[in-house]
């Protein structure tokens, strides 16, 4: 059994030896521990193995030598800014009521401008909103002050609570329940751990999770206004391109009077995209209602509860049974991965189908000995698709349909046409490949699928219906 320790260590010499000695006494193995002084000089994150009974006694342990989180997160750092005459002794009667109200000072900047005045920052350690409130009541009879989100600021301004005030930034930003705050805090870590082994800044990471948070935030609501496109595919077959800020595309398959969706987005924009649903087709609350995924990544398939009939490649249906079981799937079996992914599904709320409702259509038996396989064929109304399978170069299990007749292609992630994409689009995109180190699994192997694809398109125009951003056309020309 694995369990992991967010502890508290005080900041002194052989604290960690103590908790150590603790784990050992119990038997119990440490496979995992992070601490950086610079980010929080207080937490310290250990992955622990041994019986349940084993780590029950460890946790009764670090709780009575002080070790476990206690609980007061309300706390924080509030950053205030005060207007000062640029004169000797301007700061002295802003510190007396500083000591006034009994506040802990963690960071200090000032400088000056050329001005008559500075601007004095202050990181103020805070427990209790009521007193900050009389603070800054009294201060502001003395000098102009305005509190900085602390939040958003560029800097960190205090290293013994950082974990506690980035992760409650988190919370507020998406209004996710008090449930998610450890997962938050060890998921943030561990991606924190593993780029900062790979030479990156921990500071340049926990803002790229903040600025993705934020991204994922501002475009809920009223806020939400994806590209909706309609394309002419065959005379009696058109799609519908759904193209949201964050998270996949979703497409409407509409032929022979029926409807199918592929890939759908993040679970968080249920009620919009279900808003949108009921504006586009008059029946949806009483239709049936089909998808086909063409891979198991968590930002294609948060809506699938919504549907009555998955259908997907047998190794994506796999990956989602693994899910539903509370296993890890494909993305999180990969340690580089792992924590980004962890980290959308609990800011966006993602939950898997149910296994029964999805259906493995195609597989390709043994180990993919090219790009691309073919798996069998799909008919859609006017459409007769030819299926193949990648080889795992984006995700395993990617799926791509191609109609060399009507010459449509869906190609997930596999091609996505990055010079269409809106804007919204493209700010949402650059934190993946940061936070993960690629999107792909494997980038050199998703380029040859990516070639293999283009390769297989017959000569005239081709309408290429990827994942993310705009519809493409392409053209293959005759050779001469």
């Amino acid at each position: 059994m694995k369990k992991t320790y967010i502890t508290t260590m005080p900041n002194h010499i052989g604290a960690f030896l103590k908790a150590s000695e603790c784990f050992a006494a119990l038997g119990v193995n440490i496979t995992r521990v992070s601490y950086n002084k610079a980010v929080d000089s207080h937490t310290l994150f250990i992955d622990a193995e041994g019986s349940e009974e084993q780590l029950r006694a460890a946790d009764a342990q670090l709780e009575r030598i002080g070790y476990l989180k206690n609980g007061d997160d309300d706390k924080g750092i509030v950053l205030v800014e005060f207007h000062l005459r640029d004169v000797p002794g301007s700061v002295t009667e802003v510190l007396r009521i500083i000591s006034d109200h009994h506040l802990n000072i963690s960071y200090m900047s000032s400088q000056e401008n050329g001005s008559a005045y500075q601007a004095f920052k202050m990181g103020l350690f805070v427990e209790d909103e009521r007193v900050l409130r009389s603070f800054l009541a009294r201060v502001e009879a003395v000098c102009p002050v305005r509190v900085i989100d602390y939040n958003h600021s560029e800097k960190v301004y205090d290293n013994s609570i950082f974990y506690r005030s980035f992760v409650s930034g988190l919370m507020q930003t998406l209004a996710l329940p008090e449930a998610c705050r450890d997962t938050l805090l060890v998921d943030s870590n561990r991606i924190m751990q593993m780029l900062d082994e790979k030479g990156q800044s921990p500071y340049k990471t926990f803002e790229s999770v903040s600025r993705f948070a934020e991204l994922l935030s501002v475009c809920r609501g009223g806020a939400f206004a994806p590209r909706i496109t309609r394309h002419r595919v065959a005379e009696d077959a058109q799609v519908i391109l759904i193209e949201p800020p964050c998270g996949s595309n979703t497409i409407i398959l509409q032929s022979g009077g029926e409807t199918l969706f592929i890939d759908c987005g993040y679970a968080l924009y249920r009620q919009e995209m279900e808003a949108i649903f009921r504006q586009l087709l008059p029946d949806w609350d009483g239709m049936r209602k089909r998808i086909l995924i063409t891979h198991a990544d968590v930002d294609h398939c948060g809506l699938l509860p919504l549907f009555d009939e998955v259908l997907a490649s047998e190794k994506s249906r796999e990956c989602l049974a693994l899910e539903h079981a509370g296993k890890p799937g494909f993305r999180e079996q990969n340690p580089i991965h792992r924590p980004y992914i962890s980290i959308c599904k609990t800011l966006t709320g993602y939950a898997p189908p149910d296994p029964e409702k999805v259906q493995g259509l195609w597989d390709a038996p043994g180990e993919p000995r090219a790009p691309l396989t073919q798996m069998g064929f799909f008919r859609f109304g006017e459409l007769e698709f030819e299926v193949y399978q990648g080889a795992g170069g984006h995700l395993a299990g990617e799926t791509v349909l191609i109609d060399f007749a009507h010459h449509v292609a869906f190609t997930g992630d596999i091609y996505v046409n990055v010079h269409g994409m809106t804007r919204e689009q493209s700010a949402y995109n650059q934190y993946a490949p940061v936070l993960m180190t690629s999107v792909d699994t494997d980038p050199a192997l998703c380029a040859e699928e990516r070639r293999a694809i283009m390769q297989r398109l017959g000569v005239g125009p081709w309408q290429i219906f990827g994942a993310h951003g705009m519809k493409k056309d392409y053209q293959v020309a005759l050779e001469k």
